[in-house]
């Protein structure tokens, strides 16, 4: 798998902005096939930091419903991998510098 096809997007929410600040542990959602290795290689190449530790997790699908003027709708959201990145001592990764 490309490198470019590992990481989908940074996960930014009130959760992985504690982890990265606390612990200097990064969230991202990553494509279902990458492994942990591919994870570390992706994340070094493109942000340029050292990796210690890498975790995942598969998020399942769940069922949503809604009601509407033409009737009821039912589906679901598909099921997507996340990845816990940890950099090393004394480095960082800046999501904000392209906004």
């Amino acid at each position: 798998m490309k490198l470019a096809e590992v990481l989908i997007k940074p996960i930014v929410t009130e959760k992985s902005n504690k982890l990265s600040d606390a612990k200097r542990t990064f969230a991202f959602r990553v494509n279902r096939k990458a492994n942990k290795l591919e994870i570390k290689k992706a994340v070094e190449s493109f942000y340029g930091v050292n990796v210690t530790e890498v975790n995942t997790v598969v998020v399942p699908g769940k069922a949503k419903n809604r009601f509407t003027k033409s009737g009821f709708i039912s589906g679901t959201k598909p099921a997507y991998k996340k990845a816990y990145v940890k950099v090393a001592e004394g480095e960082s990764i800046d999501l904000y510098s392209n906004i």
